[in-house]
């Protein structure tokens, strides 16, 4: 929860007067608990939105964020809870995790990749891209960060004016209220 771009979806949502979340998953940092394939880490951020949800009964839609794993989980989430309006998915690990679950994908939403990512080729999250756009109703705004790693190293500014340009266009198009970052 503390890697930069976690912090930057993170304050990029709250700038904008979200309620927002940003938490680590278990068996991270001090997080109590281990790694469980997915299982419970998407259980983790069910309950995370649920606390979310207590605190903020009045919120008008849900958006939800997350890089790399986080991301994974977050697209899982959003087909979970129908609350959830829209997304942004930072690095999502399509060349090691299937996203085959996203059929329908429920909504539109942003994916953002670095052009040298180490861990995740581009094309593996091109191809995700594709598959989701040409799904009827769905427009996803794809950004590839031209020499941005993985971590996105020094190009965390640019991540955050793509994540930032697509919050204030959707917020001129509809109120938004709550965001859980992850």
């Amino acid at each position: 929860m503390n890697n930069k771009v976690v912090f930057g979806l993170y304050n990029a949502f709250a700038e904008r007067d979200f309620a927002t979340l940003r938490f680590n998953f278990r068996g991270v940092g001090r997080s109590q608990g281990s790694y469980d394939r997915g299982e419970g880490e998407l259980s983790d951020a069910a309950s995370a939105l649920d606390w979310m949800q207590t605190i903020n009964p009045n919120a008008r839609s849900v958006w939800v964020a997350g890089f790399s794993f986080g991301a994974w989980i977050g697209m899982q989430l959003l087909m979970r809870r129908p609350e959830i309006e829209s997304f942004i998915s930072v690095a999502p690990p399509a060349n090691m995790l299937d996203f085959n679950f996203l059929a329908p994908c429920p909504a539109s939403g942003q994916i953002i990749h670095g052009e040298t990512d180490e861990i995740v080729p581009e094309p593996f999250v091109a191809k995700l891209v594709n598959k989701l756009s040409n799904q009827r109703g769905i427009k996803i705004d794809y950004h590839v960060v031209p020499g941005a790693s993985h971590f996105f190293g020094d190009h965390i500014d640019i991540l955050t004016d793509h994540v930032e340009e697509y919050l204030d266009l959707a917020l001129h198009q509809r109120p938004v209220q709550m965001a859980l970052a992850g």
